[in-house]
């Protein structure tokens, strides 16, 4: 999955909206609109995991402590305290649909956005959080989403987690939709960037 998808992995990364956040560059409404968006992606993602835990692909990764929905609201309330946490978003609607549909269709698809989303939030979203808190001074409040308690040390959680993956006896065709899968989530990761870097000139900071 990693090998497969290092393309469009780096175009997420290079996004010039996340360019310019971890640039400093981004105000606090900017921030809070890609909570708004990332809450509708995890909210897809959480129920997908608790309603298909039956499905052994499904329970090989599903982990309650990895659940990101009460730190976003934390944060959120933290940013933009007492505001709705709906948002008027295409791309983090049609994120969240191509989430339950996955899950519908099969338990090998739903691996591909579990992965996409929280190994990457425990990896390079360390980063993130780290360099949020430097720009904004933040003294630890506001970064509840880059927090696992449950998860001290990253480095050996994800090697469990790949060798949970290694050992689902998947089968070079399983290997392929799921590594496709994991192109189509960065790419809908791409699109909630792009949504966001529309309104940059609204959030400079």
């Amino acid at each position: 999955m990693r090998e497969g998808s290092q393309a469009e992995h780096r175009a997420a990364e290079d996004s010039t909206f996340m360019a310019e956040l971890l640039g400093g560059r981004v105000d606090e409404a900017g921030y809070t609109a890609y909570l708004q968006r990332l809450r509708v992606v995890y909210a897809a993602l959480e129920a997908a995991g608790r309603a298909h835990r039956g499905d052994p692909l499904v329970a090989a990764v599903h982990d309650e402590d990895l659940e990101r929905l009460d730190a976003l609201d934390a944060d959120l309330e933290h940013w933009a305290p007492g505001a709705s946490h709906d948002v008027d978003s295409p791309a983090a609607s049609a994120y969240a649909e191509r989430i339950r549909a996955a899950a519908e269709e099969w338990g090998g698809l739903y691996v591909a956005h579990h992965y996409t989303r929280y190994l990457g939030d425990l990896s390079g979203g360390q980063a993130i959080g780290r360099i949020l808190e430097r720009d904004f001074d933040l003294g630890g409040a506001g970064t509840a989403f880059y927090a696992f308690p449950a998860v001290p040390k990253p480095k050996p959680y994800k090697d469990a987690y790949r060798a949970r993956l290694d050992a689902l006896g998947a089968t070079q065709d399983d290997k392929a939709r799921i590594v496709a899968e994991v192109q189509a989530a960065f790419r809908l990761n791409r699109g909630l960037f792009a949504e966001l870097a529309e309104r940059l000139p609204e959030y400079a900071r």
